[in-house]
């Protein structure tokens, strides 16, 4: 593949227009990624004073790895604005993009994986905004979503259909060989289906409904679990896991999910069950930031109603209300 620095330029300077469109980009996708792990209760997975299922990460961990790759976001994003060649040639610059960073997430966490698969996406999504900001549907995330998917054309075919299945090394193309799934590599060579039919509208009807916002993300996230075959479920539990997850998930959907106290309740249940069978539903987390990021990329903010609203418990630390400064 090539890396050339071409890939890179354009005839055109990049102007102060530019730069700022692209500063909002890297910010909007950084965001998502900070309010996935941010959010609470979710089963199985880092959250603020929880590990979830997991033993090697904490809320801080994440943090220290979405500082270290925060900068590839926006590098993704100037790479796709700068792009004036076919589509699906910018995927080799995205992707030494993400090998760079790579390295420095692994090496502010010590070897521990929190976010390699939150920055394919991520990566990739910053870079499909950028490129999309220069064509006449903008920043909409139907446009981001289509442009993700011309820039990952033949992706899936490449890199597991006409692989020798013997050769399956990475867990994406062992989990393809064996229980034919696509994993990450087909959602987003599809364009984000699960965040476009699923995650988005999911979140936007709990937003407009006036909903605060950490209820939005956690229901759009057990809705996400429902409805995507999560490959970092199905590695960990194997297909009866997966199959468990799914089930948990719309019976919590069927209480009300995280915009009711009862199914809050039974979230919060599941996430006991996935810590003791170790499961984690990692792909839905990383489509959640995907979610959260391409609101802001098509909205630039949450609305006020979200900003207000908790459910954290009144305490000396949580008042009751709005304070003098805004609460």
């Amino acid at each position: 593949m090539d890396f050339s620095p071409d890939l890179f330029s354009r005839p055109t300077a990049i102007s102060e227009g530019t730069e700022s469109t692209i500063r909002e980009i890297g910010s909007a996708v950084l965001t998502g990624l900070l309010l996935e792990v941010s959010a609470w209760p979710k089963p199985g997975l880092v959250a603020p004073r929880a590990m979830g299922a997991h033993r090697d990460m904490d809320l801080q961990t994440f943090i220290l790895s979405s500082a270290a790759i925060a900068p590839a976001l926006y590098d993704c994003a100037r790479a796709g604005f700068a792009h004036a060649e076919a589509p699906e040639t910018l995927l080799p610059a995205i992707r030494a993009i993400g090998r760079d960073f790579d390295r420095r997430l692994l090496f502010a966490t010590h070897g521990v994986n929190t976010q390699r698969g939150a920055l394919f996406c991520a990566g990739l999504l910053a870079a499909a905004a950028g490129a999309a900001a220069q064509e006449e549907g903008g920043l909409t995330a139907d446009a981001v979503f289509a442009m993700t998917a011309r820039i990952t054309h033949g992706l899936t075919d490449r890199e597991l259909v006409s692989r020798d299945p013997a050769c399956a090394k990475s867990n994406g193309e062992i989990l393809y060989r064996d229980y034919g799934v696509l994993g990450i590599r087909g959602e987003v060579e599809a364009g984000f289906p699960s965040v476009a039919f699923h995650g988005l509208p999911t979140l936007r009807t709990a937003l407009a409904e006036g909903h605060g916002l950490n209820d939005a993300l956690v229901h759009t996230l057990m809705v996400l679990i429902a409805e995507t075959e999560d490959t970092t479920i199905l590695w960990r539990g194997g297909p009866d896991g997966l199959a468990f997850l799914q089930g948990e998930a719309v019976r919590i959907l069927n209480l009300g999910g995280a915009l009711g106290e009862a199914g809050r309740a039974e979230i919060e249940g599941l996430n006991a069950v996935c810590v003791e069978r170790r499961l984690s539903p990692g792909g839905a987390a990383d489509l959640l930031a995907v979610t959260a990021a391409a609101y802001l990329l098509e909205n630039r903010r949450f609305p006020e109603s979200a900003m207000i609203k908790s459910h954290l418990p009144e305490g000396p630390f949580c008042p009751p209300g709005p304070g003098p400064h805004g609460g």
